[in-house]
């Protein structure tokens, strides 16, 4: 072990004492022998023991970690802190503008573990209630952050759409005589990405050229496809097929493995096609869209003439789901209203954070009623249009909502949602989420797992008894449409159909840009087979209002 690595080791020990609240002296101590270590001229492992404690700044303490490290090629106190620390929050240093004190303070107080769950925060503008955290701070750490994870190599559907359709462009133009079509989990519109997929009658020898000549390195290749890296560490592949195999290509690089299979057991493999609509004319069954090519089922569907009509973005008639500068929202109340209304919308759920929620300004008794005399202003100011008073209610650890019923009662509608004790086990989260749904109060229920996408997987749940306990309650399930949630996984929108639970896709808005999220809520919840009949947010304002005094009236109050 070199003076480098003995330095970084001793530096790391520094960083994780002040992260967990330890000894300053100690933590600076360790951090100064770090430096020192660093510019000696001879490496220590060249010494005997007795001349490393001759060294200057180095005190018994650091000496026997120094001999400790030479012999065993590690240090116990190191590997304590290390087992103690969990690995999103180590993850932490590796973010510029994020000290060991800053990390601190995101772990201890905010309960953030992890870089996904920080730019998340950042997101809803979480660290400016904080100290030590002001604006520019916090527009620095989300920077560094977003820089850092598409680093990694995946990406949120949302992050690589502008990337993929400026490539796609520009392919098309080079090859102009070629045919370009996106593939794979693209094109099915999976919610991370891994890779960027194309068929194309290009050879591969001339995109492997054109692409070397930008700098893109080759992964991997083949006689009829090819694998590459972007300079910005985005892989991509193509499918090179001549026109007359073009169709057939294209299918089965855009559908599931399961899909693929079942398609196969009953209809066999598809034949050569240049164009995939003759594969479908083939098996005399409707054409199913990529988004739609998962599971076996749909293909009965298929053959039944009962596919779904899918939900389309403009089929969303009102937000439901939104922040405000009341909690942890960027605009006020009339903006975002104001700015729905401009969209074409017919309603706004404003649905600040309740009074649990400190680390986002939650809303307590008094300032809610001050919250709901301004929505009776701006109702009045801004009819036809409408604001309904609502709360993202935080489910407690024991599974009550927190407020009294009385003030429950205030308010149109209320979203339950989890956000706090996330590491839980199923039984825990289960009797938290099934009492919270039997809340007579509860309307929806807010981001079902608490999962986010690349960064945290949620709390486990048995989907089937969560919807099952939501039908028999009346209660409507989000499909939380922030790119870094979409929450239902809307692997389980079928079953939740099938059952007869509403869905509402919302969009969890914390400013008026949030609003474009729910493109990506429809996105999935298309691959899910919703239909706009069957959620919520695409009811119309009479609809909405009736759906909610028809509720309250079976509800009994």
């Amino acid at each position: 072990m070199d003076n480098y690595q003995i330095a970084d080791q001793f530096s790391l020990l520094s960083k994780l004492l002040d992260i967990h609240g330890e000894n300053s002296f100690k933590a600076k101590s360790y951090a100064v022998a770090a430096f020192n270590i660093e510019k000696l001229p001879t490496q220590l492992h060249t010494l005997q023991a007795e001349n490393i404690f001759s060294i200057k700044g180095i005190g018994e303490a650091t000496g026997k970690k120094i001999i400790e490290m030479i012999q065993t090629g590690k240090m116990n106190a190191l590997e304590d802190y290390l087992t103690k620390t969990p690995p999103g929050v180590l993850e932490m240093l590796s973010i510029k503008g994020l000290g060991p004190k800053k990390i601190a303070t995101v772990w201890k107080e905010m309960g953030i573990e992890s870089i996904g769950e920080l730019l998340y925060a950042c997101n809803e503008n979480r660290l400016l209630l904080y100290k030590g955290f002001g604006q520019k701070t916090q527009d620095n750490i989300r920077d560094t952050i977003e820089f850092y994870l598409h680093n990694r190599g995946s990406y949120l559907f949302a992050e690589i759409v502008e990337y993929a359709t400026k490539a796609d462009q520009e392919l098309k133009k080079q090859f102009s005589g070629d045919e370009f079509e996106f593939t794979g989990a693209y094109r099915r519109h999976i919610e991370t990405i891994d890779e960027l997929e194309w068929v194309t009658t290009t050879p591969v020898e001339k995109i492997e050229n054109y692409l070397g000549s930008k700098n893109f390195s080759t992964v991997e290749k083949e006689n009829d496809w090819l694998s590459l890296r972007s300079p910005d560490n985005i892989k991509v592949k193509f499918y090179c097929a001549s026109k007359e195999k073009f169709g057939t290509v294209l299918f089965n690089t855009s559908c599931s493995n399961e899909f693929l299979e079942a398609w196969e057991k009953k209809f066999g493999k598809a034949g050569t096609e240049s164009k995939e609509e003759s594969i479908f004319n083939s098996a005399n069954i409707l054409a199913i869209i990529p988004a739609l090519r998962e599971k076996e089922e749909i293909l009965d569907l298929a053959k039944e003439n009962k596919l779904p009509k899918l939900i389309q973005p403009d089929d969303v008639k009102g937000i439901i789901h939104s922040h405000s500068n009341w909690s942890d929202g960027s605009n006020t109340i009339e903006e975002m209203a104001t700015a729905a209304k401009s969209k074409g919308l017919e309603y706004l759920v404003i649905s600040d954070h309740s009074k649990s929620a400190f680390y986002a300004n939650g809303l307590n008794e008094e300032r809610l009623k001050e919250q709901h005399a301004y929505v009776d202003e701006l109702n009045t100011k801004l009819a036809p249009f409408k604001i309904f008073k609502s709360i993202e209610s935080d489910i407690l650890n024991d599974g009550n909502l927190d407020y009294s019923n009385e003030v429950l009662a205030t308010f149109d509608l209320v979203i339950a949602s989890v956000h706090s004790n996330l590491k839980m086990p199923e039984e825990k989260a289960m009797m938290r989420l099934t009492k919270a749904i039997e809340n007579p109060y509860t309307t929806i229920l807010g981001h079902m797992t608490g999962r986010l996408l690349l960064s945290r997987n949620g709390y486990p749940v048995d989907h089937k008894k969560i919807i099952e306990i939501c039908l028999a309650n009346q209660v409507v399930i989000e499909l939380n449409a922030h790119p870094r949630r979409l929450d239902i996984d809307w692997r389980w929108i079928d079953y939740a159909l099938d059952k007869g639970v509403l869905i509402s896709i919302d969009p969890d808005a914390h400013s008026i840009e949030g609003y474009d999220d729910n493109y990506y809520g429809v996105l999935a919840a298309q691959k899910g087979g919703l239909t706009k009949e069957k959620n919520l947010s695409s009811f119309s304002l009479k609809e909405f209002e009736d759906y909610l005094l028809k509720r309250r009236k079976a509800k009994g109050f």
